[in-house]
């Protein structure tokens, strides 16, 4: 396959017009023997970038991923794949530590399946996001505060044998967890640990990353606000460059001009959009559950019924992206490297996935001038 004329996304950051190569999955140098001979796509008018990454979002089209079902894999991957989300790492909430340990045996099944059997209409999965269960009731946010515990070494490695090394990422709130900078070094080389749903305050949050923690789950949403004389969370996220932020751009999570400060602070390098997004997505509004909760949805707003929290977004991680943009004043630039570049980076799989570079995947979306998806290509093969 060769894309014609586009405005390709190169790994430097900026767009430029040429052609984009692509030979038995990968990208491939232009004029590589064979490609003339394959199909070939005129992108006049459309930017060309690599497929998305959503590192954190629970379900979609009316499944979640703690439903821990072939069914509900199969049909989450195929909504991602086809909006443009090539690469996913589901997030699990907070339930029983028996019920985890289930869901993650059997996301191993199917990350195993797929590596046998792969689909190109499917969204790889590449990861999952741990919320859950070492998190502060404090913030609970819409998480089960029945099921929260104690951050423990042993409770972790039963989680990472469960996924067979498949989590990257698993949430503490370190105030709540005296042991928190021993369990912080301990996992370290194993897992990134993320501070989430926490009640931290600056200096707490400091001892966490400096004894390794290098994520933070949706800045400023289920932590402390960040003020003049308590910066808490925020700040010390901004005084630690080696951290990572997620930031959820749906319009609902975050002020417009609260995402544009968070860019002055941080700098595009360190922020990774994502969606949140959970099993409405994609759906009509209506009434849904998120594990054991029951959320309201209406319009962009998806709300707890018990007490009126937000319960993630109904918004999925290219709409997150395109209202950043449009909406936000973001630069294109600066939004599509945190949705690709910067997630490739965390989970790390920058390696061979979330740029437009020769040996990597062939993973490309095509939007018009106005971001409007056009095409999607997964693994070299037209999906959408």
């Amino acid at each position: 396959m060769v894309i014609k004329n586009a405005n390709v996304y190169t790994q430097n950051g900026v767009f430029q017009e040429g052609e984009i190569c692509i030979q038995d999955g990968v990208f491939a140098e232009s004029g590589q023997g064979g490609i003339q001979d394959g199909e070939v796509v005129d992108a006049e008018g459309c930017y060309a970038l690599p497929g998305l990454i959503d590192l954190h979002f629970h379900g979609c089209m009316g499944y979640d991923f703690c439903d821990g079902t072939q069914e509900a894999f199969a049909k989450i991957a195929a909504y991602e794949a086809s909006v443009g989300v090539t690469g996913i790492a589901p997030a699990m909430l907070t339930l029983p530590e028996k019920e985890l340990e289930r869901i993650l045996r059997a996301a191993a099944a199917e990350k195993a399946l797929r590596t046998q059997e792969p689909d190109a209409r499917m969204a790889d999965l590449i990861g999952i996001n741990m919320e859950g269960p070492f998190i502060s009731r404090v913030k609970k946010g819409a998480q089960d505060e029945r099921y929260m515990a104690p951050c423990s070494v042993e409770t972790m490695q039963r989680f990472l044998d469960a996924s067979g090394g498949l989590v990257s990422f698993i949430g503490i709130a370190p105030e709540e967890n005296p042991g928190f900078v021993d369990f912080i070094r301990q996992m370290k080389g194993k897992v990134h640990v993320s501070l989430a749903h926490t009640n931290a305050d600056y200096d707490t949050a400091m001892r966490a990353f400096a004894a390794g923690a290098d994520h933070a789950v949706h800045l400023y949403n289920a932590m402390p606000p960040f003020t003049h004389r308590q910066p808490g969370v925020v700040g010390a996220v901004a005084d630690s460059p080696h951290v990572y932020a997620e930031l959820i751009c749906d319009g609902m999570h975050i002020h417009p001009s609260v995402v544009r400060a968070t860019f002055q602070m941080l700098g595009p390098d360190r922020i990774v959009f994502i969606s949140d997004s959970m099993r409405a997505t994609g759906m009509a509004d209506g009434r849904y559950r998120l594990g054991e909760l029951d959320v309201e949805v209406e319009g962009k707003r998806a709300l707890l019924v018990s007490d009126g929290s937000l319960a993630g977004s109904v918004t999925n991680l290219m709409d997150c992206m395109r209202t950043a943009v449009l909406q936000m004043g973001i630069p294109l630039e600066q939004a599509v490297a945190c949705a690709t570049v910067n997630p490739a980076k965390c989970l790390g799989v920058y390696g061979t996935r979330g740029s437009i570079t020769v040996g990597k995947k062939a993973d490309v979306v095509l939007l018009d001038k106005g971001l409007n998806l056009r095409m999607v290509v997964k693994d070299g093969e037209c999906i959408s």
